[in-house]
């Protein structure tokens, strides 16, 4: 038995170092609520898998696949056709959850909730709408006594998408912004403050009197920061919900092998104007074929039963047809 026991402990420790298999991922924070929830809650159910996944914006996500420092990453804005030639294999950009960001705001005195237009949210980021009682502001809000206080524009620092749906967006509906600023998940910002994450400018706001910034909705609401309505394509003003952010994918058109596709500004009179898709980005090639099941199982899982957890964090579901033609897309990883 003394015999034994030394090869009995090497076999065990043998068994219980193949059994674990750790995947590290990185990337966006805006799904970062769900994807903690979903990696537990599968780890939970496969504890020979755990999924690692490090919150530091998209561009960080990207450069960190790009750099093979992690197996895969995730991004709110999908990889043009040029971006995603840079990468160092073939990637599958998979919708994984819809979301919005809204704008919050710190107000003390003022109860209820700002109305804002699309010219209102790109002059207080341009920085020709400086204070609360600006008549643009009040026109929008007639019934609301504004104060006369300075606006504190908040941003985010790091490469972000959360940064490149607000940029998207305003390049939408104000040339100016088009023009002077752009699109991306970093810009150089006219006017205000910087904080890293949706959890740094959520924060920012908290602290600031008179400060205004935009976070993805489930971090409004976890930290009780009020957001208001804004005013969509169709002229009605909506404010973010499971069902308005629903309703802005309405239209999306996606192939069955390519699913870029933005979704500001939507069209349709229930839509949030400020709504997306966010992006996990997937290798289609993999040498460790261990790893490779391990992401298409929980891929194929996120898919079927991890949809049904979104709500819960204010997250909006894939609709079916992008799921089913999802499910297809999984099957090229290799």
């Amino acid at each position: 038995m003394r015999k034994l026991f030394p090869l009995f402990a090497l076999l065990l420790l043998a068994l219980s170092s193949s059994a674990q298999t750790k995947l590290n991922a990185a990337g966006a924070t805006f799904p970062y609520p769900i994807y903690s929830k979903w990696f537990n809650e599968y780890h939970n159910m496969h504890s020979d898998i755990e999924i690692n996944y490090q919150s530091i914006g998209s561009g960080g996500g990207i450069r960190q696949l790009q750099s093979g420092t992690v197996d895969f990453g995730a991004s709110d804005m999908p990889l043009d056709d040029a971006k995603a030639k840079q990468m160092p294999m073939p990637i599958l950009q998979l919708p994984t959850v819809l979301g919005s960001v809204v704008p919050a705001y710190n107000l003390p005195g003022v109860s209820g909730d700002l109305k804002f237009t699309p010219q209102i949210l790109a002059g207080i980021y341009l920085g020709t709408i400086t204070n609360w009682n600006d008549k643009a502001i009040a026109a929008a809000n007639p019934d609301v006594k504004l104060p006369e206080r300075s606006i504190v524009v908040l941003h985010r620092s790091d490469g972000s998408g959360t940064t490149f749906v607000w940029t998207d967006y305003l390049s939408k509906v104000s040339s100016d912004w088009k023009s002077r600023v752009g699109s991306n998940t970093s810009v150089s910002w006219p006017v205000g403050l910087g904080a890293k994450g949706n959890e740094g400018v959520a924060g920012m706001i908290r602290q600031m009197e008179g400060g205004i910034g935009y976070v993805e909705l489930i971090y409004a609401l976890q930290n009780k920061i009020t957001f208001g309505p804004v005013k969509n394509a169709s002229g009605n003003f909506v404010k973010a919900s499971l069902e308005s952010t629903t309703a802005a994918a309405a239209g999306a058109k996606m192939s069955a092998t390519d699913f870029r596709v933005s979704i500001t500004n939507a069209t349709g009179k229930d839509a949030y104007p400020i709504s997306s898709f966010t992006y996990l980005l997937i290798p289609k090639q993999w040498k460790d074929s261990t790893k490779q099941k391990a992401v298409v199982d929980f891929l194929n899982w996120m898919l079927e039963q991890g949809q049904g957890m979104v709500t819960q964090l204010n997250y909006a579901p894939l609709p079916d047809s992008v799921k089913q033609k999802e499910m297809e897309a999984v099957k090229v990883i290799k």
